[in-house]
């Protein structure tokens, strides 16, 4: 009989806050509003001074702040009062399934579970049971190594999907958890919607979720023998970076002399993680946009346009822009001040793209900004929502991006065929639909 660690997974021992309004215990992931250092100080209006998950990371628009030194101190001795100070409630060992009502009106379904990081690989045309959707930045992963390891604590904003047509995993431990009590329920701050989780860790419960995960390995097991069980929807870097830690950390293990039942009990082996169902009717595809800052606007333009066989055209504001980017599934959308800090433009590029639209754009944008980003004048940032990235296109020197919607289907099926998408290719929901930092996990003793 299949048991879960078959299949990458084990029973996680979750903390929760006790009697903590969760209005002000739960902020949004880390590697949201990067460049708007006004939502930060919101949430942190709203968490009050109240023990907040707030304190125990570190928001990605600080990750460059002459002090980042002193936050990450700061963030481990606050991990080590909230676990010695009563903050939490005893450990919950099982799963927790979750549904987030969020802003927009939409409803999604998730179970929180951990993940065993020998069984992921972010590196192109992995056959491992978890793979990444998107290329992996390298560079990216050494400064959220700084925070993780020796970390007290795991917050997870890290989502697999699953493909899972049938709705067994996800669905039936709804059917499952919701025979239970909530073990909490309450509001998100900042637009973040609401969130009730339920446990499941009954024997029979627990066997359903191993059921489910068995038969959807079957499903989706290739003639090699290899079985594409999930794809990292969210939080690829985070993923990436409990691998790079978690390798490390082994590698001092065994020359201490560990064997392998240590490192199958090392809680820094494994990750917590929500999944969610690819096919979950709340679970909407985001495209990432893009804003550049200092690059030659009108030449990037022209430069796209005749790579991508497309055609130019000006449009009135930013409402008919957004609209027109939208409309379509391979059309793109330039907001910036004419010459850098003249009038503002906003300009639709059109192309006959048939495969992923950004897969073609990626290439064509680093390959205009080799020179320039290699020198250090151009950069660019990668930016959830297209309010942000029109606002930020009326800065002087930067242009936003507008990307066109993306679609899901076939989706495992591409990543198998083809490998990761180009980084930072879509983003599931909308920014402030993103998941928010709640459970916990102890990590380093």
């Amino acid at each position: 009989m299949k048991k879960l660690e078959d299949f990458g997974m084990k029973v996680p021992e979750i903390l929760l806050p006790a009697n903590v309004d969760l209005s002000k215990w739960s902020v949004i992931a880390c590697d949201q509003y990067t460049q708007d250092l006004d939502y930060w100080k919101k949430a942190e209006a709203a968490a009050g001074g109240s023990p907040s998950t707030l304190n125990l990371i570190l928001p990605e628009v600080y990750l460059n702040s002459p002090d980042k030194s002193e936050r990450i101190k700061k963030i481990r001795e606050t991990m080590k009062a909230y676990l010695d100070g009563g903050v939490f409630a005893s450990p919950f060992k099982g799963f927790v399934y979750i549904e987030r009502k969020t802003a927009f009106g939409r409803t999604r379904r998730g179970l929180v579970a951990q993940i065993d990081l020998e069984t992921y690989e972010w590196k192109p045309f992995s056959k491992a049971n978890i793979r990444a959707t998107e290329a992996t930045i390298v560079d990216r992963i050494p400064p959220r190594k700084e925070i993780r390891k020796g970390a007290p604590l795991e917050l997870p904003h890290i989502m697999l999907l699953v493909n899972d047509k049938d709705d067994i995993l996800v669905g039936g431990s709804c059917v499952a958890a919701k025979k239970n009590a909530p073990l909490y329920d309450g509001q998100l701050m900042c637009n973040g919607g609401s969130i009730t989780g339920w446990g499941l860790s009954s024997e029979s419960e627990l066997a359903g979720v191993t059921e489910a995960v068995a038969k959807i390995a079957d499903k989706n097991r290739a003639a090699d023998g290899s079985t594409f069980l999930f794809a990292v929807g969210d939080g690829n870097h985070s993923l990436a970076t409990a691998k790079a830690v978690w390798d490390e950390y082994k590698a001092e293990l065994v020359a201490g002399g560990a064997g392998e039942a240590e490192l199958e009990a090392c809680p820094v082996r494994y990750a917590l993680v929500e999944i969610v169902n690819i096919y979950d009717t709340g679970l909407t595809f985001e495209p990432i946009h893009r804003v550049i800052f200092n690059a030659d606007v009108e030449g990037l333009i022209k430069h796209l346009a005749q790579k991508l066989d497309g055609t130019v055209s000006e449009v009135a504001g930013a409402a008919e822009l957004d609209a027109a980017v939208k409309a379509s599934w391979a059309d793109f959308g330039f907001a910036y001040r004419e010459g850098g800090n003249g009038a503002q433009k906003y300009v639709l590029l059109k192309t006959g793209i048939k495969e992923l639209a950004v897969a073609r754009l990626q290439p064509e944008i680093d390959a205009f900004l080799k020179d320039a980003v290699s020198s250090g004048a151009a950069e660019i940032d990668y930016i959830h929502g297209s309010e942000e990235v029109l606002k930020l296109g009326e800065r002087e020197n930067a242009v936003g991006i507008l990307l066109p919607p993306i679609a899901k289907d076939s989706f495992f099926e591409t990543i198998n065929g083809r490998g990761p998408l180009p980084r930072k290719s879509f983003s599931m929901g909308e920014a402030d639909e993103k998941r928010f930092y709640l459970e916990c996990r102890r990590l380093f003793s």
